[in-house]
């Protein structure tokens, strides 16, 4: 099933060092997940929630805000309702709950991001904590002196070893080590370039530049691993290639950025330079329909996963080459 108003064209859209051109693209809907009893359907929030309080033995999603996929498929979504880190098997399509070691709990994850090796890292707004986890380990504090302003979004520079977050309450980013130490801070209220207003989420692409969702500027901006402006696009709008409400946001291998608007229900995708090329979605329950989506990640194989938020579910996509006479 192909979704969105279209094909899409790219000039020269193979990854680094190999031959450029013009391609078309498109995106293809896979699957959706919500629960193990009831893929296929989607319950609205309330249900969730419902559920949820009502001690339901099935484990479901039921404010999924931010995700992760594996290379085996294996999936990890921070559902604000749940309160939890979710993991999802990809072969019983099982859902575990991974909770804080303490008793303070989870009370607003938000960000979710992998580290080296099979480490994870999670922002939690309210505690204003960075939780870590590996393996079979609990998730725990990463550092328990670390102070932060309503951490969000986070990505991991794997060529620096660093973890960026984005303070939404004070406008700026830190850049931390692995063990979670303040190495510097990007940014400031403002609207400038390099100059923020309420940043929520983030994206580290293959070369190691930094996309950050400026939310209240309704713009992107993308930065270098060393924290220098590149560029900068968007503005606030009704139209496409406009803002609302931009929320999560991600990178395909050959360069297209995708930018999730919770007020439009849609994914909005863009070339390097922040050209508008396409959207996929509508406000709905259907397959391809979203309700306020809030996250997205994109792995190697160019699989598109968005946190559809209040159909407390994951869509699945696959952007597909030269698809247009496809039904």
């Amino acid at each position: 099933m192909l979704i969105g108003y279209g094909d899409f064209a790219m000039v020269g859209a193979q990854p680094p060092g190999e031959s450029g051109g013009t391609e078309l693209y498109a995106v293809r809907w896979i699957d959706q997940f919500a629960a193990s009893r009831d893929l296929g359907k989607a319950r609205s929030i309330g249900q969730r929630v419902l559920g949820f309080l009502l001690g339901e033995k099935e484990t479901c999603l039921v404010k999924p805000v931010a995700l992760l996929a594996g290379d085996s498929g294996r999936l990890w979504i921070a559902d604000q309702g749940a309160h939890a880190l979710m993991w999802v098997d990809p072969e019983t399509r099982q859902i575990k709950m991974l909770e804080a070691v303490d008793r303070q709990g989870l009370p607003s994850p938000a960000g979710v991001c992998f580290g080296a090796g099979d480490e994870i890292f999670l922002s939690d707004s309210r505690r204003n904590r960075i939780f870590r986890q590996q393996g079979a380990e609990a998730l725990r504090i990463l550092n328990d002196t670390l102070t932060l302003q309503q951490p969000t979004g986070i990505a991991y520079d794997p060529f620096n070893a660093y973890i960026w977050v984005a303070e939404t309450a004070a406008h700026r980013l830190a850049v931390l080590d692995r063990a979670g130490n303040r190495v510097h801070t990007v940014g400031r209220r403002g609207r400038a370039p390099g100059e923020f207003n309420f940043p929520t989420y983030l994206w580290i692409d293959r070369a190691g530049n930094v996309y950050v969702v400026d939310a209240m500027n309704f713009r992107v901006q993308i930065l270098s691993p060393a924290g220098e402006v590149l560029s900068v696009f968007g503005a606030s709008g009704d139209a496409s290639g406009y803002f609302a409400r931009p929320r999560g946001i991600a990178t395909d291998t050959l360069g297209h950025v995708y930018v999730v608007d919770g007020l439009f229900h849609t994914v909005q995708v863009f070339d390097r330079a922040g050209n508008f090329l396409t959207h996929f979605g509508k406000q709905g329950r259907g397959a391809g329909e979203f309700w306020l989506p809030a996250g997205i990640y994109i792995d190697a194989a160019n699989r598109i996963y968005v946190a559809d938020t209040y159909n407390s579910r994951i869509q699945m996509f696959q952007l597909v080459e030269g698809a247009e006479d496809e039904p």
